[in-house]
């Protein structure tokens, strides 16, 4: 099996639909020798941030010398990217190993495991064979009963911003999709969380205290911004300086969360010097959100899916388009409250370019296009995300802004789309 080969069949992988629950994982990495209990955790749960967040604390703890695992999802362009260490993929013939081992496990399970739950198996095992000191370990959906759920007590339970999201697995209301992520809170762990609203924040509160962990909140008040540009956001901490690569102004609550998990984190008996985490910021990538892409004319890419999300965005448009309206490439999956996330939105749009991302969940473009219209907003729709990103560039005439935004699902595709229609427009 090569490493493509191995991306096609956990890609092809159609035995089980995703079903919250533990017990296919534990049997997976038990055959497996139990990987995840020779490691350590920071397990991050929540709505929105997550992936953000996770990027920022693998950037400080490979700064400060531990070689740090990252598993996160969904991909962008390439599957490797969901595994890393130190910032590199796993590399093909390592995840070719893994699979073929993990294939024969799974295809002899009478409860045949999930596409997530394999995926979470391959990266144990790899984070445990490259000897990782630390795995940053991003939660799927939930936390309770999410495949990552099968480690011990982690070092650092984290929790980002809660909203209402996948009410039909973790609850119809804040409380109940909140005490479902907060079922990463074990004893004998610490717990730092975003500064969440008041129902959410008793919930994480309330489960802490039963549990006996420590619970850190994070002080929005001790972050201060200094300067925002397209460069990224130098802002202060406690009076001391720091520099953050990522745009918006929500990348600043989740740098706070993080601050104060690395106080949480020091506690326990890391070692981060104060310039890892001063670097650590400053390198920090993480792609589609808020990404941009070219900076004349301005293309930004966001991968925002939610209305938290939408809301994100519009905070930031005012010092991204300095005024200006954008051409906005929009695609969304039809499961989404896209009605919401429209209405954050409308007002920086000079018109919508409408797409299909690539999801049986999609909402066609012509569908979106005539929800738009009816809004009374000017859209078009095209056939393919390339199409809409060249319908983008051609309205653009070079000058306006353009927006990317409304799924992940369509981000890799316009990020590699958009760089062939430059390399193209450069050699012609």
């Amino acid at each position: 099996m090569t490493g493509s080969e191995a991306v096609a069949y956990i890609e092809s992988y159609g035995w089980s639909e995703m079903r919250l629950g533990l017990d296919r994982t534990r049997q997976l990495v038990h055959a497996l020798g139990d990987p995840q209990k020779k490691l350590k955790f920071i397990h991050v749960a929540g709505s929105n941030g997550k992936g953000s967040s996770c990027a920022m604390f693998a950037s400080i703890l490979q700064k400060a010398g531990y070689k740090t695992g990252l598993y996160t999802s969904p991909y962008i362009e390439t599957f490797n990217e969901r595994i890393r260490i130190n910032g590199e993929d796993i590399p093909g013939d390592a995840l070719a190993k893994i699979t073929e081992k993990i294939r024969d496990i799974s295809e002899s399970m009478e409860d045949h495991p999930s596409q997530f739950e394999m995926v979470t198996a391959i990266a144990l095992e790899y984070f445990f064979e490259e000897k990782c000191d630390i795995v940053v370990f991003e939660v799927g959906m939930g936390g309770e009963f999410d495949s990552t759920n099968i480690i011990d007590a982690p070092v650092l339970a984290v929790m980002t911003n809660i909203g209402l999201e996948h009410t039909e697995y973790l609850g119809d209301t804040l409380e109940k999709i909140a005490g479902t992520k907060s079922g990463i809170i074990k004893s004998g762990s610490c717990c730092v969380s975003y500064d969440q609203v008041p129902e959410v924040d008793n919930v994480i509160s309330n489960v802490c205290k039963e549990k006996k962990v420590p619970l850190k909140k994070t002080d929005i008040n001790r972050i201060s911004l200094k300067e925002r540009s397209i460069e990224g956001q130098r802002f202060t901490w406690d009076e001391k300086e720091y520099r953050l690569s990522l745009l918006g102004p929500h990348q600043l609550h989740n740098a706070a969360l993080v601050l104060t998990g690395i106080e949480a984190l020091r506690e326990r008996g890391y070692v981060i010097p104060e310039t890892a985490v001063m670097r650590g910021l400053e390198d920090v990538k993480w792609p589609a959100r808020l990404e941009v892409l070219n900076n004349d004319p301005l293309f930004i890419l966001d991968g925002g899916h939610n209305p938290q999300c939408a809301c994100a965005l519009a905070e930031s448009l005012p010092d991204i388009l300095k005024g200006e309206k954008a051409v906005f490439l929009m695609g969304v999956l039809a499961d989404k409250d896209y009605k919401s996330m429209l209405e954050s939105i409308r007002g920086y749009a000079s018109l919508f370019v409408c797409v299909t991302p690539d999801s049986p969940r999609a909402l066609s473009a012509p569908e979106l296009k005539d929800i738009i219209i009816k809004n009374g907003d000017r859209a078009v729709s095209c056939d393919s995300v390339f199409e809409g990103i060249e319908k983008a560039v051609e309205l653009s005439m070079g000058k306006t802004p353009i927006v990317a935004f409304g799924s992940l699902y369509m981000a890799g595709a316009i990020r590699s789309g958009y760089k062939k229609i430059s390399e193209e427009r450069i050699r012609s």
